[in-house]
């Protein structure tokens, strides 16, 4: 499989890294010529390329047409956007992936047709959120390309879900809870499952209906 990635930052270089451990082909390319060759010396020459990402004859010469996966990890937004954007409607390439600096700017990616982002700063705000209160959905993963999440919570005391049966929850649509961790013993979830206090949560959820699932799983109004 053939992965270009635009970015020799820190990001770039380790996933460069571990992919290659895993035997695939990868392009890294990086506009700073003195970064490059410090990258070239560690990656190997054959894998680090002098140019701007964002550049169409850059792309060509890194060969986007022939690219099973883009990513784009730039500590730039507006770069990666771009990258991303050429990469699906120039070059037609089939998997496109970034690195997304500004959560904000999240569904700008996703309307493009970025097939998925990655937000450290979103990721660990819901942490420390997760930390201060509970009932803060957490992402952990992606399937089916990014259109679904893998997502958990952690069930405080005001959640509006304690003491009721899965079965008589009123859940988005396509959206399954399959896990809880409950005093340390993993629990598969069926309709009798009956949600407790404390209990973290694990579900699956449609990308566009992950803020549906929050309103269900958060604190009591009444």
């Amino acid at each position: 499989m053939y992965m270009i990635l635009v970015g020799g930052g820190n990001v770039g270089m380790y996933l460069a890294k571990r992919l290659l451990a895993h035997e695939h082909e990868v392009l890294l390319i990086e506009r700073d010529p003195r970064h490059a060759q410090r990258l070239a010396s560690q990656l190997g020459e054959e894998n680090v390329m002098v140019g701007d990402g964002c550049e169409m004859l850059t792309q060509r010469d890194a060969g986007f047409g022939r690219a099973d996966v883009v990513v784009s990890v730039t500590g730039e937004d507006e770069d990666n956007l771009v990258v991303c954007q050429m990469a699906k409607t120039v070059w037609n390439v089939d998997r496109v992936l970034a690195r997304v600096n500004d959560p904000s700017h999240e569904e700008v990616f996703h309307q493009i047709g970025v097939d998925e982002t990655v937000s450290a700063t979103g990721i660990i705000f819901a942490l420390i959120e997760q930390q201060i209160s509970p009932d803060v959905i957490v992402p952990v993963g992606a399937l089916a390309r990014g259109n679904l999440e893998v997502v958990e919570v952690e069930l405080g005391p005001r959640s509006a879900v304690v003491g009721k049966e899965v079965r008589s929850l009123v859940l988005p649509p396509q959206t399954n809870l399959v896990w809880v961790l409950r005093d340390e013993q993993g629990i598969a979830v069926d309709g009798s499952t009956t949600l407790q206090q404390g209990d973290m949560l694990v579900a699956v959820v449609p990308r566009d209906h992950a803020e549906d699932l929050r309103e269900v799983l958060s604190p009591s109004r009444h």
